[in-house]
Parts: C-alpha cells; sequence; structure tokens
C-alpha cells in the first residue's frame, strides 16, 4: 500500500493569496469545493459560482468552517443558459474590483442526450462554450486584475476526443463518451488559444487533468461502468486529492511564466505535458 499512498501525495506549498479574489464554478460539490477550501485557506476572497443556490449555501458554511476565512461569498451561475452567465458576469464587473484566479471547474460527464437554453449539447455547452463565454465576458477585468491566472479544469479523456464541426452538438449520432471526450478537448484547445492571446498581458492560462476522483460526476455512468468504478474505487482519488492538480495551477509561483500547457498528476510529483493538436 505504500506505493497507493505515494501515488496519491498532495502537492504543498506556503503560497498565500491574501487580497486576491478568486472565482470557481461548480464549487459546491467535489474538487471544486475542495479548491475553495484551501485557496480560503491561503487568505483568498472567493467567490463560489453555483448552480444549486440550495447546495452552493450548504458548501459555503463548509468552506467557511474548513478554512477559518469568513470572504466566502455563493453567486448562481448556470452555465447552461447564456442568460444566466451574462448576469453572473454582468455582477462580477460591477462589484469586484479585480479577479485575480478563474477557474472553470464545473462540468457535466457521459450524461443522457439533452441541450443547453442556447441549444448546444449539453458536454460541450456547459464544458465548453458555457466557461468559454465566461471568460470571455471577465476578461477585461481579469486583465486588469494581473498577474492574474484562468485555470480550465480538462481530462485526460480529451485524447479520445476530436471537435466534429459538421455535428457539434451530436444531433446526428450521440456517444456520450465521445461528446465528453470532445468537450473535454475544447478546453484544452481553448487554454492553448488563449495563452497566444494574452501574452504579454500578465494573464497565464492552463488546462488539467485531475485524475480519476471519486465525485458525483459518476452518476450517469452505466452499470457495468459503475460496477467497474467500484472495483477501481482503491486506485481512485479522493476530491480532496484529485483537486491538488487544480490548486497548483492557481498558486504554483513556479509557473507565473508558463501559459498553454496542459497539468497532471504524476505518481510522485506534478508535471506538464505538452498541448495537444496545436501548433
Amino acid at each position: 500500500m505504500q506505493s497507493l499512498r505515494n501515488m496519491f501525495r498532495s502537492w504543498s506549498s506556503d503560497a498565500r493569496l491574501d487580497g486576491k479574489t478568486v472565482i470557481i464554478t461548480g464549487a459546491n460539490t467535489g474538487i471544486g469545493k475542495e479548491t475553495a477550501i484551501n485557496l480560503a485557506k491561503r487568505g483568498a476572497r472567493i467567490i463560489m459560482a453555483c448552480r444549486d443556490t440550495e447546495k452552493a449555501e450548504a458548501a459555503l458554511k463548509e468552506v467557511k468552517d474548513a478554512s477559518g476565512n469568513q470572504d466566502v461569498v455563493t453567486s448562481r451561475l448556470d452555465l447552461a443558459d447564456s442568460k444566466s452567465i451574462r448576469e453572473f458576469a454582468e455582477k462580477i464587473n460591477k462589484e469586484e474590483k479585480q479577479v485575480n484566479i478563474l477557474i472553470n471547474n464545473a462540468g457535466v460527464m457521459v450524461c443522457p442526450y439533452g441541450k443547453t437554453a442556447d441549444g448546444f449539447e449539453m458536454q460541450i455547452g456547459v464544458n465548453h462554450m458555457g466557461h468559454f463565454l465566461l471568460t470571455y465576458l471577465l476578461l477585461d477585468l481579469i486583465k486588469r486584475s494581473t498577474p492574474a491566472r484562468i485555470v480550465n479544469v480538462s481530462s485526460m479523456a480529451h485524447q479520445w476526443g476530436t471537435i466534429n464541426l459538421e455535428d457539434i452538438n451530436s444531433e446526428k449520432n450521440y456517444d456520450k463518451q465521445k461528446a465528453y471526450s470532445q468537450s473535454k478537448l475544447a478546453n484544452i484547445l481553448f487554454t492553448h488559444s488563449l495563452a497566444k492571446r494574452l501574452e504579454g498581458t500578465g494573464v497565464t492560462a492552463y488546462a488539467l487533468h485531475p485524475g480519476v476522483v471519486q465525485t458525483e460526476l459518476w452518476r450517469h455512468l452505466n452499470k457495468p461502468q459503475q460496477a467497474a468504478m467500484w472495483l477501481a474505487k482503491p486506485f481512485t482519488k479522493t476530491s480532496a486529492q484529485g483537486a491538488q492538480t487544480s490548486i497548483f495551477c492557481a498558486v504554483a509561483p513556479e509557473l507565473e511564466t508558463e501559459s498553454g500547457k496542459y497539468y497532471r498528476s504524476a505518481d510522485f510529483h506534478l508535471s506538464p505535458s505538452k498541448t495537444v493538436g496545436c501548433t
């Protein structure tokens, strides 16, 4: 069991975020909530952007109690609805003087076919389109808050993804695994594009794979897949362990001069991997 403990050893740093403002989407559960707790402990002002306000309020108390930081708030954000995204961004731009770190963490995985309020297939719509719009609407404020970081939570599933421009919304043929992989590849391509466009601005962008994490995202797996995940549970990560790569990308001082890269948790350390499919 020693090797397993080493495999999931937490990355640690005493970096502080006092005076910084952090937005985390999907912060009411899973790695989003654990990321919020960790960054709150570092002294940051945390804005938990969540769709379910009832769950968000319960999580808010957990984050405050666990971190000892009372400068934590919730704000409603439904990434499946551009109206909600615009309302959230308008509120942030009006009320917040800065956004130093934006963590695009929320997502859906291998869900039954559905569409967002704007007509996008749910996985590409929430995992990519929603975060794309949110980032665009907050970008001027982020630029005024430099040094600043944008962190996009992707997945190793990007390796099996292709961007199907002929059927981006999977209307002709829906394979939920392929649709998920497409959305995660889009996260990485978006990160690479952001890095190029933001060169010289003081804003850096990162994509990451958190590992195979025990989260609510498993709920849409079919019974054989759920059985396989249950058998693999000893080799998977808790939400706290899965949050480490997000935290690393958000605070590691050594990344200040890096941008556009994809990070994953390796066996004994965190290491950068080259962005795929881009020149």
